[in-house]
């Protein structure tokens, strides 16, 4: 069986030859303005745009934990919202260790269940277009997620449909 390609570099540049599909985390209130989103956002400006009026229309489309939408950027790279985050961490509050709790919270905004439905959404997706994913550790930055929680999902929901899934964690 495949395995996940982890690789040090940036998300926004996947290297690799054809369809390209960079997924991460949005959250479920319509805020993009720390994490990730800020290297896609330096590079093309439609993935926020696209997201806040899918969140402004929210009454009247599918925006909310689990669903995904897809964003062309460029001839061969797309851009998936996924959201899998309820709301976002209070402002101060900074984690003891990636990955865990965040001091003084009760809780992180990491919704593992609907990390999966969108990864669902994102391997049919990649299979519609053969396309390769290309992620950072999705769900477990500001989100405040576990990699051990998230990575079994991208093994089953991509991987093991024989999606090939960079995960690139940022050099410095």
């Amino acid at each position: 069986m495949s395995e996940i390609t982890y690789v040090r570099g940036d998300a926004t540049a996947p290297s690799v030859k054809g369809v390209r599909l960079i997924a991460h985390v949005c959250n479920d209130i319509g805020g993009w303005g720390k994490g990730f989103v800020l290297a896609l956002s330096r590079r093309w400006p439609e993935p926020q745009a696209v997201y806040r009026a899918w969140h402004r229309d929210r009454a009247h489309n599918d925006f909310g934990l689990g669903a995904t939408q897809f964003v062309q950027v460029e001839k061969y790279v797309w851009v998936a919202n996924l959201i899998g985050q309820r709301g976002v961490l209070p402002q101060g509050l900074g984690f003891a260790r990636p990955g865990r709790t965040p001091m003084g919270s009760k809780g992180v905004p990491v919704r593992y269940e609907s990390i999966d439905t969108g990864l669902a959404h994102v391997a049919t997706k990649a299979a519609e277009l053969g396309a390769s994913v290309h992620m950072p550790r999705i769900g477990c930055g500001l989100a405040g997620g576990d990699w051990s929680r998230v990575e079994p999902l991208i093994m089953r929901r991509l991987v093991e449909r024989g999606v090939a899934v960079t995960v690139y964690d940022h050099g410095e």
